[in-house]
């Protein structure tokens, strides 16, 4: 649970469906190369990420989790047109079924 006096921050949620073809390598790959986007971009104030552990069976074949933390919109935004997101997209684009990707404002 969040403190009553933490900042309001900005979350960046991204859910992968990797296609049956996609290796557990190329889906590591995939993975090396998200951790390292926050090391490249600035504005980035958290991040974390999981494979799904979860017993409902309701992912519907979503697998891996990402949530990356910006101050602001102005962050998140500079995050998504920066070099390093557009590298990293370029790994990602063609080993994936499907992406969700929500935003919300976390705090009071």
């Amino acid at each position: 649970m969040r403190s009553l006096d933490a900042p309001r921050v900005l979350r960046h949620i991204v859910l992968y469906k990797f296609k049956e073809s996609t290796t557990a390598a190329q889906i590591a790959e995939v993975v090396e190369a998200f951790q390292g986007l926050p090391s490249k971009i600035s504005g980035v104030v958290g991040f974390e990420h999981g494979t799904n552990i979860s017993p409902e069976g309701k992912s519907e074949g979503f697998t891996h989790s990402f949530l990356v933390t910006f101050p602001d919109e102005a962050a998140r935004d500079g995050y998504l047109v920066h070099p390093a997101h557009d590298a990293f997209v370029a790994i990602v684009r063609e080993r994936r079924e499907k992406v969700v990707v929500l935003d919300y404002w976390s705090g009071p």
